[in-house]
């Protein structure tokens, strides 16, 4: 975590999304301490990733429900403030329904569909905006068969990646690049150069790419993109 947080804070000021688990926040104070810090200096934000690493596939809604809530408290009480985006991660057919019902949340993002971020509604009729992740540029590749190997391989993909979607904006249809990245992974020195390498691509493409948080991705969706509502349902 910590040679993440020093690159990602120090070297290159850089805002991130991070998904927190809501029982590992309350058993890291220190790290939770260097995420407020990151927020209020650096622009991070805090998503939430459910309260416990699990696959929900078979809790029941009530239970998950309870989960929702308790993270949504811990953030609360350790970071000073709530999260606006959810990652449940493994989710299950009812879990968008719970962030939906919780109603605080901007978005969630247990998709993997898109390029860009899109609406679907609540039971009632009202936008709730996705924002898809990827597992294609993430480091678990670093874990899989067939991934990478090594960090030059990851900055290569991320930078072709990159490059491809800069074009498509440049010619008048801009997209969205999530990058998935963990400590136990990517934080690896040699994969962790490779990061850097990425990072140095990325400042040196200037004011083509904005480099965001996903809640601000969601505030300017609700800003530009919002879509008609009529008679109490939404036009999508």
């Amino acid at each position: 975590y910590w040679r993440l947080y020093n690159l990602l804070t120090k070297k290159y000021q850089v805002p991130c999304t991070v998904f927190a688990v809501g029982m590992a926040l309350e058993r890291n104070p220190p790290v939770c301490e260097s995420m407020k810090h990151a927020i209020q200096n650096c622009g991070w934000e805090v998503a939430s990733h459910g309260y416990r690493w699990w696959d929900y596939q078979n809790v029941s809604m009530d239970v998950e429900r309870e989960h929702i809530a308790r993270s949504v408290q811990i953030h609360k009480d350790v970071l000073g403030i709530r999260p606006v985006g959810m990652y449940q991660g493994k989710p299950n057919v009812n879990t968008r329904r719970l962030v939906m019902e919780e109603g605080g949340f901007l978005y969630d993002s247990d998709a993997y569909n898109d390029d860009l971020p899109y609406w679907t509604r609540t039971p009632e009729g009202q936008p709730h905006l996705i924002i898809p992740y990827t597992l294609s540029e993430n480091d678990m590749r670093f874990a899989s068969p067939n991934g990478f190997s090594h960090g030059k391989e990851f900055s290569t993909y991320l930078k072709d990646n990159l490059s491809y979607l800069v074009e498509e904006g440049r010619n008048g249809s801009p997209k969205m690049m999530s990058v998935g990245l963990h400590c136990r992974l990517v934080g690896r020195p040699g994969r962790a150069k490779g990061l850097e390498e990425f990072l140095d691509f990325v400042a040196s493409l200037g004011d083509d790419v904005w480099v965001t948080t996903r809640a601000e991705i969601a505030k300017h969706w609700y800003k530009h993109h919002y879509p008609n509502v009529r008679g109490g349902r939404s036009s999508l």
